[in-house]
């Protein structure tokens, strides 16, 4: 019997994501497609390669041992369209940055735009998305790396590693108004309205904790998923918000807020994840060296 190489990509995503839903989407493809390209695998395979707990599926021994292969025949697939990229004569090499949407945008300039000045015959694609969308797109080589506000999450079904970047101190600003001064902070916070960062955030952690911390109850009259938005809401004097105190200075001059204090001894930290245990990539190396900068003069 000759392997449908079809088929098992279709068990790869599967195993990879854990529900047959996730894996639907993915591959743009209805669920019963996927399940019915799995019945057909595992027939032609003779027996099961997985276990159901609950809604998630888990690979049975023979799951693993076939995942195991998976990995190895898709790597090597994506490492030949490389190598005949780069041999075709006038083909532009890419190279795909993604970055969580939960960062904010001008500090992903400052780190991203060393390695725009620095490129000649490669071209730079540069993403955005969910940080699990973005590792399912890593995991079949679709990006180079990952700009994240947190490491790769523990249990990640993905050969990975995370490679610290730095860290900043967070800040909470304003816009200066008749109607809201701060003279005490962080007690000028109490019932103060507040623009909050959405629970993809790693910083909307952090800040409850601080106002928990100091028994101070603003009110949350908003939540944001996409930072840009929040400072916009921000700019006009909705309430106040937090933002890194490495963009400060951008902040204050962008958006016409004030800085009024800083969130304790909390830091938001930065992180690349990448499929190199260590960096060897002269573009990853180029944002590598513009964090070290960038933190290092904040």
């Amino acid at each position: 019997m000759q392997l449908n190489y079809h088929h098992l990509y279709y068990f790869y995503v599967t195993a990879r994501e854990g529900t047959i839903a996730r894996a639907a989407q993915v591959l743009n493809v209805t669920p019963q497609t996927v399940s019915g390209q799995l019945a057909t695998f595992e027939h032609q395979l003779g027996g099961l390669l997985f276990e159901r707990r609950g809604k998630r599926l888990v690979l049975n021994s023979r799951g693993k041992t076939a995942f195991q292969y998976a990995e190895d025949i898709f790597s090597l697939g994506e490492e030949l369209q490389g190598q005949l990229r780069l041999k075709s004569p006038g083909t532009l090499n890419r190279y795909t940055l993604a970055v969580t949407d939960v960062i904010p945008k001008v500090l992903a300039y400052d780190l991203v735009k060393p390695l725009v000045s620095a490129l000649d015959s490669t071209r730079l694609i540069y993403r955005e998305g969910e940080l699990d969308s973005l590792l399912a797109e890593l995991a079949l080589n679709r990006v180079d790396l990952i700009l994240a506000d947190r490491p790769l999450p523990p249990g990640a079904n993905v050969k990975a590693f995370s490679h610290f970047l730095g860290e900043s101190p967070l800040c909470f600003f304003a816009r200066p108004s008749d109607d809201f001064t701060c003279t005490d902070f962080p007690e000028c916070l109490e019932g103060a309205p507040l623009l909050l960062s959405g629970d993809k955030s790693t910083m909307r952690v952090n800040i409850l904790a601080y106002l928990e911390s100091v028994k101070v109850r603003p009110k949350v009259i908003a939540e944001f998923d996409d930072s840009a938005v929040l400072k916009l809401f921000g700019q006009q004097g909705y309430g106040v918000f937090c933002a890194p105190a490495c963009i400060a200075e951008h902040l204050c001059e962008q958006y016409q807020v004030m800085r009024i204090g800083t969130a304790g001894k909390i830091t938001e930290r930065y992180y690349l994840i990448t499929p190199e245990r260590q960096i060897q990539s002269p573009h990853t190396q180029k944002i590598v060296s513009a964090a070290e900068r960038f933190f290092n003069h904040s």
